[in-house]
């Protein structure tokens, strides 16, 4: 495979100092959401049942009007757990993963990252995406198959960025600016490459 035009996206990138926090405000009863990314709603309408669902790169959780804060951190971190294990379940393929580009350049880039295709490869194993500008293509590793979807969309957005900016430069990550779990999906892919590089130890306990 020739080299491409843009270094891809891999696990060794200098960390970056991004980190937004932000408080999100109920619908019926206004509350501080219990973390930077998830917004909780309480309705008096609702009696027992919770539910959440993602919307862009927020995930919204509602829960009874009348529940205990402490209850609420409980559910949320349930919601959160149990969204995670179906998004790790579900393959998306190339139809939607271009989809999905187009999406987020409309989202975060303005539209003007517009990828001739946008597709999974299986053999890309020393990094998570790449791209080639001249030709429009993106490619990502089917090692992020049933990672949670802010994961898929960071890296996605990573490459979409580089359709307009090859390099890592300043510029290139004013471009992710935009993009608030930025921070959290390179944290979490950085945590894999560690996970991968672990020795195994024959005849350790497993907690």
């Amino acid at each position: 495979m020739p080299a491409d035009s843009s270094p891809g996206l891999t696990g060794g990138t200098p960390a970056r100092n991004a980190g937004r926090r932000q408080r999100s405000a109920a619908t019926q009863q206004p509350r501080a959401s219990v973390s930077s990314a998830v917004e909780v709603r309480r309705s008096a309408r609702r009696s027992r049942t919770v539910s959440a669902y993602r919307e862009g790169d927020r995930t919204i959780v509602l829960i009874p009007a009348r529940m205990s804060e402490a209850e609420e951190q409980r559910w949320v971190g349930v919601m959160l757990d149990k969204l995670a294990a179906q998004e790790s379940r579900r393959v998306i393929g190339d139809g939607e993963l271009a989809e999905r580009a187009e999406r987020l350049s409309g989202q975060y880039l303005g539209g003007r990252a517009r990828p001739a295709s946008v597709r999974w490869v299986a053999n890309q194993n020393t990094r998570w995406g790449s791209c080639t500008p001249a030709e429009g293509s993106i490619r990502l590793s089917h090692r992020l198959q049933g990672m949670p979807e802010y994961v898929l969309d960071y890296v996605l957005l990573h490459e979409l960025a580089h359709l307009l900016v090859p390099g890592h430069g300043p510029r290139f990550w004013r471009l992710l600016d935009a993009y608030s779990r930025t921070e959290r999906a390179r944290g979490y892919l950085e945590g894999v490459v560690a996970a991968d590089r672990l020795p195994y130890l024959p005849g350790a306990r497993e907690e």
